[in-house]
Parts: structure tokens; C-alpha cells; sequence
């Protein structure tokens, strides 16, 4: 019987390999449309999500950067400026709206050029994760990549205080996801929260590596 995989032992041409038969290869048409999200804020509540928020949602997508460190895969976070409107102070993937005439692609991989200075060069798409339906009002597309360890992040300060890197297989062990309340709105909301350190993960950033882990994992 063959032993299931251990985010410990995967490197690069493991996650390449594990990613082509795991992830999707486009998003889905249906990602900024359906009236349906079974994946967001709502979701841990066991909550349908409100018809008014999922056709108000504002289309955006994410870059998950993976870098191939030698000694081990890490994920590149970014912690938001508190100067921001929206989320600020938390820790998130680089990430914001879909401009017109913009695929989710390009919008990934332009807010990572403009935050933290990541060229699309040194970026090796992968795959898609489910989309996402913050309590905010975005429905979240979120692009999984490699990242070449020669990469050196340069945040900008008006939108990053700090970018850094957590170990994959940390983030990818079921033991380090906390599941948490907090009020919010006027009710009790349930939501992921993977501490590292002095790093606090959690809310949609968490829910997206939780969905990642079940994606590659489970």
C-alpha cells in the first residue's frame, strides 16, 4: 500500500508533479459567476453564503508563492500596511482586485510585482485553487506557484510593512490549523488561524492554505 505523502518530503518536481494531477489548470469559468461559493468566511459556520454578498463580490485574485529553498519549500506571506483601508495589518498573500481587461493571472502576478518586487520571470505558475468569498466582498482566486530562491523581496511600504517566508510543511500539517472564533457583524464566526512565531495566519489567508492542504493532501 503506498504511504501518503508528506509535505516534508515534497521539493520542487515533487509539488510540479503533485500539482498537475491536484490543482486546476485554469480558473473555473464560474469562479466570478455563480451564484454558489462553498468555500469563504461563511463556509466554517456551515453558513450558505448570502445571494446579496456572492453577486456583489468583487472579482480579485492571489499569488500563493512557493519558494524552492534547497533545505525546504517555504511560503512567501506579506503583512499588510496598517495604513490600509482593507485588511490591514494582517498577514496575506499578495494579492488585490482584477482590473478591466485583466485575466486572474496577470492580476496575481502584477500585485506581487508592485508589493514585494516578485518579476513574473522568476514565477512558475502551477495551478488553481477554489475561489474564495471573503466577508469583505471579494470572491478570491488564488494562483499557486513556484518561486525561485534567487528572488529578494522589496516591499512597497505604502502596502507592505514586511514580507517573509514560512516553512510549507508547517503550513501544510493539519496539526498547526487552529480553528477559532471571533464576533464580528454581531455573530460568532468561525475561521482557520495558523500561528507561526510571532506571525498570527489566519482568516482568508488561512482558509486558502487550508484549502490548499486539502487540495494536495487529503
Amino acid at each position: 500500500m503506498t504511504q501518503p505523502l508528506s509535505p516534508s518530503d515534497l521539493d520542487a518536481a515533487g509539488l510540479r508533479r503533485l500539482a498537475r494531477t491536484r490543482l486546476a489548470a485554469a480558473p473555473s469559468p464560474e469562479t466570478f459567476a455563480s451564484p454558489r461559493a462553498a468555500h469563504g468566511d461563511h463556509a466554517l459556520d456551515g453558513l450558505e453564503a448570502e445571494p446579496e454578498l456572492v453577486a456583489a463580490a468583487r472579482p480579485a485574485a492571489v499569488l500563493a508563492p512557493i519558494v524552492a529553498r534547497p533545505q525546504g519549500l517555504t511560503v512567501l506571506l506579506t503583512l499588510r500596511s496598517t495604513a490600509l483601508r482593507s485588511h490591514s495589518g494582517q498577514v496575506a498573500f499578495p494579492g488585490g482586485k482584477i482590473d478591466p481587461g485583466e485575466t486572474p493571472q496577470q492580476t496575481a502576478l502584477r500585485e506581487a510585482y508592485e508589493e514585494v518586487g516578485l518579476s513574473a520571470r522568476l514565477v512558475e505558475p502551477l495551478g488553481w485553487l477554489d475561489s474564495y468569498l471573503t466577508g469583505t466582498g471579494y470572491r478570491v482566486a488564488p494562483l499557486v506557484a513556484l518561486v525561485d530562491p534567487a528572488f529578494i523581496p522589496t516591499p512597497n511600504p505604502d502596502e507592505v510593512a514586511d514580507a517573509f517566508e514560512t516553512p510549507f510543511a508547517f503550513l501544510m500539517d493539519a496539526a498547526n490549523h487552529r480553528l477559532e472564533e471571533r464576533q464580528w457583524r454581531g455573530r460568532m464566526r468561525k475561521f482557520y488561524a495558523m500561528p507561526y512565531g510571532e506571525r498570527y495566519i489566519w482568516g482568508v489567508t488561512a482558509g486558502i492554505l487550508r484549502n490548499l492542504y486539502e487540495r494536495l493532501f487529503t
